[in-house]
């Protein structure tokens, strides 16, 4: 059983950089041919997917949030992160890391984190 956990701190200041770090177990985040993602909801609103680190390294991003956003992966640690930089309140919202692969060319998530609220405030 692949289990997910998100940590990282519930409040973060405009202008500063969010990193949170999802630590998987119950499988490697090596294994062909999954794609570790990275996907919020703000509140009120519907998921949006932000990015994500695959398998292989190789590293995928939102158009809208390409320029602040980095994802990275420790295979040391079973761990991928992520980072957004300069926030603003707007990015307050659960952030959730999942497992996802494709299938039928749609991509499919069958693993999730239970989410982790994040509060962009000063």
């Amino acid at each position: 059983q692949v289990q997910l956990q998100e940590s990282g701190p519930g409040l973060v200041k405009p202008s500063q950089t969010l990193s949170l770090t999802c630590t998987v177990s119950g499988g490697s985040i090596t294994t062909n041919y999954y794609y570790w993602s990275w996907i919020r909801q703000p509140p009120g609103k519907g998921l949006e997917w932000m990015g994500a680190i695959a398998y292989s390294g190789s590293t995928y991003y939102s158009p809208s949030l390409k320029s602040r956003t980095s994802i990275s992966r420790d295979t040391s640690k079973n761990q991928f992160t992520l980072q957004l930089s300069s926030v603003t309140p707007e990015d307050t919202a659960v952030y959730y890391c999942a497992r996802g692969f494709y299938s039928d060319y749609d991509i499919r998530y069958d693993y999730w984190g239970q989410g982790t609220q994040v509060t962009v405030s000063s």
